[in-house]
């Protein structure tokens, strides 16, 4: 059998991916001192995301080694719910920022432990919901009519994903305005206390903003094209243009760990920790909290 170019580009992608985000779930199992609800769902998304990187991996083997339509459901199946549980995670990430911020006062309190372990129960329970259907025969193995630009999932299949994946986006975006809301109004009314906006806030204020537009853009960027091209491919059309827009879409989970986990100090110093042992640390690290966008 020959190999498409792009089956060897999603597996490029996918050990890179399932490295990358190793490394971060080691990290935070490794850490005693990262347990904190922000490290939680961090070390969820990590987790996805290597689940994620680890499907596109056996995606390639079972397509070229084995080839079974029993390997194919389960594989996809696989797929759809680490990449859903990576979106939801994103997700769940934003509205533990927005807490943090919206009720800073309270945040640090057993209610939003509750909090965090249920929004980590409905993530990972609907992940594993939507990756069952095509397993438990929500497919068009014996319907090609039904098919839509990923096979074996059905048309109706990944339009409930897109749907479910614009949904998000919107409730994201949602709550990033709200969270740049926030910060605005707390670096005006410091600037007030202190009679003047200085140099330093202003930049605080404009690095929190272009964070979170970073972060919206990257989310936005790598899986709107795939999103929009399930609702309206064919599958008749030709493959490249299915490849080329679930490439980038790999891509989100790729960069998840550079924003998400590798900025963190707590991370770096946990990493030296990790890979040095005898960390002798010279460099004074600070704390970061979930509002630290």
């Amino acid at each position: 059998t020959t190999i498409n170019p792009w089956d060897v580009m999603l597996c490029v992608s996918g050990t890179a991916i399932a490295c990358e985000n190793a490394i971060v779930v080691a990290i935070i199992c490794y850490s005693p001192g990262l347990r904190t609800p922000m490290f939680v769902l961090i070390g969820s998304l990590a987790t996805a995301d290597l689940l994620a990187g680890l499907g596109l991996i056996l995606n390639f083997v079972f397509q070229y080694v084995i080839r079974s339509e029993t390997v194919s459901l389960i594989t996809v199946g696989f797929l759809v719910a680490s990449f859903t549980a990576s979106v939801s995670s994103l997700l769940a990430i934003t509205v533990d920022r927005y807490l943090s911020l919206y009720n800073a006062l309270t945040y640090y309190s057993e209610r939003t432990v509750l909090c965090i372990h249920t929004m980590l129960v409905g993530t990972w329970g609907v992940s594993l919901c939507l990756g069952l259907l095509p397993v438990l025969g929500w497919n068009c193995l014996h319907d090609y009519a039904a098919c839509s630009i990923v096979r074996p999932l059905t048309k109706s299949n990944v339009t409930l994903l897109s749907a479910s994946f614009f949904l998000i986006f919107i409730i994201m975006l949602h709550l990033y305005i709200e969270i740049c809301k926030i910060v605005c109004r707390h670096a005006h009314q410091i600037a007030l206390q202190q009679h003047f906006l200085t140099a330093s806030h202003y930049v605080a204020t404009k690095k929190g903003v272009s964070t979170l537009a970073i972060i919206l853009g990257t989310f936005g960027a790598s899986w709107l094209p795939f999103a929009i091209y399930c609702v309206v491919g064919d599958p008749d059309y030709p493959s490249v243009y299915t490849y080329a827009t679930l490439l980038p879409a790999t891509y989100n989970s790729m960069i998840n760990p550079i924003i998400y986990a590798y900025r963190n100090q707590e991370i770096q110093r946990s990493m030296w920790v990790l890979f040095c042992g005898c960390f002798q640390s010279k460099v004074s690290f600070r704390s970061r909290s979930p509002s630290d966008v």
